[in-house]
Formats: C-alpha cells, sequence, structure tokens
C-alpha cells in the first residue's frame, strides 16, 4: 500500500507542475505579466489587428471630441435659422458616433460575461440613435426641398426618442427572457446576434429611402443636405451587409469561427463610425455656417409668387399708366398757359363743367391700341378743332 502512495506521487507533483506552467503562461509580446488574459488584444503584437482597431477607434474618439465642441462654438454663427434647427440633431448624433468608437473596445476585448450584454445591448441602442437622427434630418430636408419649411426640433427630437425607445424595448426584453430562460445572457448564436438587430436594418432602409426623395423640390440649396445623408446611408448599407455575410456565414465556410468573428464587428464599428464622421459630419459642418446666396429668394417670397404668377405684369402695367396719365397732364398743363390759348370751345362744354373746374379725360383701351413709347395724346388737333368752330 505504501508503496503504491509512493509510486503515485511523483505522477501527482509533474501534473501539478504542469498545471501551474499552464496557469503562469507568459503574456505575448507587448502585454504585461499583471494583465488579464482577456485584454491581451489591446496589446498584442503578434495579433495586430486588435492594436491596429485601438488606435483607429481612439482616433475617432478624439475627432468625435473636437466635432462635439465645435459644433457648439459654431451656434452663434449659423445665420440661417432653419439650419440651426438641426444642430439639436447632429449633437445627438455625434454622441451616437462617439459611443460607437468607444463599442469597439469590447469587441477587441475578449467575450466573457462582462462584455457579453455590453455587446447585445449597446450595438442596437447606439446604431439605432445613429440612423434616427439621419432618419428626422432626412424627413425635414424633405419637407424644406417641397415647401421651404421643416418640423420644428422638438418635433425631430421626439421623433428620435421614440425610434430609438423601441429598439431599447427589444434588446432589454431579449436579454431578460434569455437570462430567465437559460441562465446565461451569453449562450447565443451569431445569427441570433443579427435577428436582434432587425429593427436597426429596418430604420436604415427607411432613411435611405426617404433621403432619394429631397432631391425632388423647388429649393436646390437643401438638396445638397440630402446628399451628404444618400452617401453615408450607402456606405453604410454596404459595410452592414459585408459584416453581416461574414459573421454569419463566411468565418464558417473559411474555418475561421470564431477567431474572425470579434475582429469582423470590430472592423465593422469602426467603418462605420468614421463614415458618419467623413460623409455627413464634416460636410454639414461645412455647410451649416454658409450664409444663404443672394439668388435664394425667402420662401414667403417664392410662395407668393407662386400664388400670383401675374403679380407683376399687374404692377408693371398700373406703373405704365400711371406715368402715360401723368405725361398727359404735363402736356395740357403747358397748353394752358401758353398765349395761343383762348379757352374751352363750346364742343369742349361736355368734357368741363365750368372754366375753374375741370377733370382731365383718362385714355380708354382700343382695339388698335398697343403699349408703346409713343402714346396718342387725347388733346392732340384740340387747336385746330377750335380754330374750326
Amino acid at each position: 500500500m505504501d508503496l503504491k502512495i509512493f509510486s503515485t506521487l511523483p505522477i501527482l507533483l509533474l501534473l501539478y507542475l504542469l498545471d501551474c506552467g499552464s496557469a503562469q503562461s507568459p503574456p505575448p509580446r507587448g502585454c504585461e505579466s499583471s494583465l488579464e488574459s482577456v485584454y491581451f488584444n489591446l496589446c498584442d503584437l503578434n495579433a495586430v489587428w486588435g492594436v491596429v482597431l485601438e488606435a483607429i477607434a481612439a482616433v475617432g474618439i478624439v475627432i468625435t471630441l473636437i466635432l462635439i465642441v465645435v459644433l457648439l462654438c459654431i451656434i452663434p454663427f449659423i445665420q440661417d435659422k432653419r439650419k440651426k434647427a438641426s444642430v439639436a440633431i447632429q449633437w445627438i448624433f455625434l454622441n451616437s458616433t462617439l459611443g460607437i468608437f468607444g463599442l469597439t473596445f469590447a469587441f477587441i476585448i475578449k467575450f466573457d460575461q462582462r462584455t457579453c450584454p455590453t455587446r447585445l445591448f449597446l450595438w442596437g441602442v447606439l446604431f439605432s440613435i445613429s440612423f434616427s437622427c439621419l432618419l428626422a434630418h432626412a424627413w425635414r430636408l424633405q419637407r424644406l426641398v417641397r415647401t421651404g419649411e421643416g418640423p420644428s426640433t422638438c418635433k425631430m427630437i421626439g421623433l428620435v426618442l421614440v425610434l430609438t425607445l423601441v429598439q431599447v424595448i427589444i434588446a432589454v426584453e431579449y436579454l431578460v427572457l434569455t437570462t430567465v430562460r437559460l441562465n446565461n445572457v451569453c449562450s447565443y448564436e451569431n445569427k441570433d446576434f443579427v435577428m436582434l438587430l432587425i429593427y436597426v436594418m429596418f430604420l436604415m432602409a427607411l432613411t435611405f429611402i426617404l433621403s432619394t426623395f429631397t432631391f425632388c423640390g423647388h429649393y436646390r440649396k437643401w438638396k445638397k443636405h440630402g446628399a451628404h445623408i444618400f452617401v453615408t446611408m450607402f456606405f453604410s448599407i454596404a459595410i452592414w451587409v459585408v459584416w453581416i455575410v461574414m459573421f454569419v456565414r463566411g468565418n464558417a465556410e473559411l474555418n475561421k469561427s470564431p477567431d474572425w468573428d470579434d475582429p469582423t464587428l470590430s472592423i465593422a464599428l469602426v467603418a462605420n463610425g468614421w463614415v458618419f464622421i467623413l460623409f455627413y459630419i464634416l460636410p454639414e459642418l461645412r455647410h451649416i455656417t454658409c450664409p444663404a446666396k443672394k439668388e435664394d429668394d425667402p420662401p414667403e417670397n417664392i410662395a407668393s409668387s407662386q400664388r400670383n404668377p401675374g403679380l407683376k405684369g399687374v404692377d408693371n402695367q398700373v406703373f405704365f399708366l400711371e406715368e402715360s396719365n401723368r405725361g398727359i397732364a404735363l402736356n395740357f398743363e403747358d397748353n394752358l398757359h401758353s398765349p395761343s390759348y383762348r379757352g374751352p370751345s363750346p364742343m369742349g362744354r361736355n368734357v368741363y363743367s365750368s372754366p375753374q373746374e375741370f377733370t382731365i379725360p383718362r385714355p380708354h383701351t382700343r382695339p388698335s391700341y398697343h403699349p408703346t413709347p409713343l402714346l396718342q395724346d387725347p388733346y392732340l388737333n384740340y387747336h385746330n378743332r377750335q380754330t374750326t368752330f
């Protein structure tokens, strides 16, 4: 019996040493020994995808913070009130973009019980905020290009909150039901993660379709803002199609799942965040402070001219008649003070009631009358008629 115990001691000791050696394996190149293994992708120089994406996301966070400050500082310099009404939506959009860049670190860190709820909840909520802001802005631009007036800021903010609340309810319900049913919120498949984002895809499609209607209207200066949303949504949809195909089927067919799953999602987050900045925020900040051009008529002037297209012609005719009548009156006054003037003849009594009180006859339109610079004088040959009688 003692011999058996002594014979098994070396085996137990060897197993213990192997277990300790595996537990105390050296960290990868670039990481400290005191760092937990879940954070190795942040500093592992052998797997550089984490370090590269970390750097790109950090630059995106810094740029977004700068843009938030710039947007708040240029508010007093925005001259057009209709452009100033969209500042609140763009500020919310910048904050959601900042969250998207920050969420990238949750996918660079290895998947565990702490990062799993963050991934499931924030991905859909942050993108729903971003696409809801773009949808509200596209709705406002669609009204501006047609009528010159758009919905108020409160209506757009209310629309963003309502659309985002739907995704919040979906994410919370999924987390609660999964926790109660499986007692483990992180036991899900890749297709379940994609199914959780169906509502976000609906917002993307609706925003893209609505942005196409911003190109139809009389107010052309608002169409360039609609073009920003159109291009942003086009590239966002392309990014989503690629990462969904790779995440659901591509990585598995290449035998790279789950090793490539986190890099795929991280790349999608960083790429979509930079699309938001380059194709929407920067062009909007450039055009939002531009003063209105002189040829851009105010909405009320254009609306009145559309309602009364012949108003300008009527004004010109009235001015022409007034000038003609004034010329006739001056001509009559010159004749009145001339030495050859002998007073009104008997035939003129049907025109003048008395020598002191008289009226100037108004010219009447005849079939052969055409408004020309040489207007016929109603007192032409007046003296000839007088000498006849």
